[in-house]
This record gives structure tokens, sequence and C-alpha cells, in this order.
């Protein structure tokens, strides 16, 4: 069932989403070669509490850290390490936070040090994916409108787009109705409708879209060890259009 938010609540929900956006642009600052996603998981799990918010992340179904740091050909869901990153190392970071009883949740894309021509269209693209998904996240518009217009843009450029992970509803809980991939038929799909709030967080890789799981029963990589790519944003649908909970 999904759960529709009133504009109370969708009001409500900006605090949460507000907190992991901050932890998006003050960590942004310390990213270099050098650093290791562990150190940037440890700050991000100081920075949620000095906000007054907790973290939700460690402990879920078994998860051991406080956000999921994937990296290069890492599609999603990978430990923090203590291995340091390289220059040109593309880093997903996945963070999720709760706040007066309501979850935010982004993830963003950082290169490491000066990325190549290659990387910054993967990037580009991502992004762009993202941005097209939203622009279609309109009360009377279906699933597939969103769906389709990411799809279109990263196949067009010659990339392709994970099915196995997928997006979702949020609020009192971190996962929600509906779960989607992003990928689809324009026209097709569930009725969007306003008080709506879910992720958009398309999941682009340079080859297959086919993903492999490791051992630990998390770390979802790309099954050719090509780069993937991502970028998401928690948003609210209302009658004015998409609301980004999670801007920066």
């Amino acid at each position: 069932m999904i759960i529709l938010k009133s504009p109370r609540e969708i009001e409500e929900m900006k605090a949460a989403n507000q907190i992991v956006a901050d932890c998006h642009r003050e960590v942004k600052k310390l990213i270099q070669p050098g650093i290791s996603t562990l150190e940037i998981n440890d700050f991000v799990a100081r920075h949620i509490t000095k906000l007054g918010g907790k973290q939700f992340t460690k402990g879920y179904n078994g998860f051991p850290a406080e956000t999921c740091t994937s990296v290069n050909d890492v599609v999603a869901h990978g430990f923090p390490s203590s291995e340091p990153l390289q220059e040109g190392d593309l880093l997903k970071l996945d963070i999720v936070a709760q706040y007066g009883g309501w979850f935010g949740d982004s993830c963003w894309c950082y290169t490491i040090g000066k990325p190549g021509p290659d990387v910054e269209k993967l990037l580009k693209i991502t992004k762009e994916c993202l941005e097209l998904g939203i622009s279609k996240a309109v009360p009377g518009n279906r699933l597939g409108d969103i769906t389709s217009a990411i799809q279109t843009h990263a196949e067009s450029n010659g990339y392709s787009v994970v099915r196995d992970l997928l997006a979702h509803g949020i609020g009192r809980t971190l996962h929600e109705e509906p779960n989607y991939e992003h990928v689809g038929v324009a026209g097709k799909g569930i009725r969007l409708k306003e008080g709506m709030v879910f992720t958009i967080e398309p999941m682009i890789n340079e080859g297959t879209f086919r993903i492999s799981i490791d051992e630990d029963g998390w770390t979802a990589r790309t099954a050719d060890g090509k780069l993937s790519a991502q970028f998401e944003h928690t948003i609210a649908l209302t009658q004015d259009g998409p609301l980004i909970l999670t801007a920066q």
C-alpha cells in the first residue's frame, strides 16, 4: 500500500532529508586521495548525531556501517574500509538519517582527484537521468514516465540501467511502496498522486546492467567489472510539482 503524506507531513520530512543533504555538503570538503571510506563513514556518523538525527543503516539486516560506500565497480551497499582512496576512484556515498520519526535518503557520486573524460561523461549522463526522472514526477503522470525517461537517456548514450536494485517509497519507514526499477514504458505503471514520497536513484553502468553480489551478502558489483555511477534524491509530489527534499 502506498502511504500518501499530507503537506504538513511532507514539511516534517524536510528535517531528516536536510540532515542527509548537509552530510553530503560537508563530506565533499573532505574527499581527496588518501582518505579512506571508513574515515568518511565515521565523519558522517558523527555529523548525523551533531545535527540531532539518528543513524539507521548500521545494524539494518546486519549491515555493519552507518553509510554505504561503493567504489568504482561496486554499484551499491559497499562496506567502508581503511584502504585509502586513490586518484581517479569513483565513490558512491549513500546516507540515511532519521529525525522526528521520519527518514531521509540520498546517494551522491564523488570523484577522487581529477576525473578522466570517460568518468566525467558517465557522471554527467547519470545526473541527467536523475534530473529527467524528477521532471516526470508530476501528479497525473505514470511511474513509467519516470523510468522510461531514465532508461531512454542512459541507453541512448551507450550505458545500461541496473534492474536488480530498486528505488522505493519512504516515510516513517525507510522502504515503503512503491518499489520499482528504473526501466519502463512511458504511460504505464501506477498513477502518480499528490502526497507520494519516494526516491529516484538511477544506477547507471558503463557496461552490462547485470550485477553480482559478493559473499558478504551485500556488496553489489557490475558483472563485467566496469564502472557504475548513481545519484539519488528523495522527492515529494506536490500540486506544484516535484519537491526535492534532499536538495543540497
